[in-house]
């Protein structure tokens, strides 16, 4: 059993907010893969399918993003499952927009989703980190952050969101450098400008 969980707030307000690309994230992953309908469950939304033949549940906290590790317990004790069956979507503001990374445990630059997860499970899960990036100034991040995606973005945040769906098969097998390669090369991020 494989869990996939997307970070994000509930609430329209939310939805469409930078913070949110672990929830778009996981939401087209259960698409594109023909998961079952979302059940509530776990302080959550859930919903079960396959990644490569093994069975796996997609969870998207409906506690807010500070709380997320309620969830993500919630849902290791019922399914009995090691931090390394699990699997976390998140932003990242350190990585230029489009740009992906996955670790495997590791510090949590502040990030309050991961703080609560690392509380609850330890830090020994799967990080798929998705780069927004930042706004340049510190006093802005909280505004850049929880700021929709403007629509100059929406073309890579695509991109970036397809090149997951064929891709995560690869986090179902634990290859998680060919996960990371095949979405980099399906959706490379664009360069900074540097002018």
């Amino acid at each position: 059993m494989l869990l996939v969980v997307g970070l994000g707030n509930p609430g329209e307000r939310y939805k469409k907010n930078r913070h949110n690309i672990g929830w778009m994230a996981v939401d087209a992953v259960i698409a594109g893969h023909g998961f079952g309908p979302e059940r509530r469950r776990f302080h959550g939304l859930a919903s079960e399918g396959r990644l490569a033949g093994r069975r796996t549940t997609a969870l998207k906290p409906t506690t807010s993003m500070n709380i997320s590790g309620q969830a993500v317990a919630a849902a290791m004790r019922y399914y009995r499952l090691a931090s390394r069956d699990v699997v976390v979507f998140h932003d990242e503001i350190d990585l230029i927009p489009g740009k992906i990374r996955v670790k495997q445990g590791g510090g949590n630059a502040g990030h309050r989703g991961l703080i609560s997860i690392d509380a609850h499970i330890g830090e020994n899960y799967r990080r798929v980190r998705l780069g927004i990036g930042h706004p340049g100034d510190k006093s802005r991040v909280i505004r850049h952050v929880l700021g929709d995606f403007a629509k100059v973005d929406l073309a890579w945040r695509d991109s970036l969101l397809e090149a997951i769906v064929e891709a995560a098969p690869m986090l179902a097998t634990g290859d998680e450098a060919g996960f990371q390669n095949k979405v980099a090369m399906l959706a490379p991020p664009s360069k900074p400008d540097v002018s």
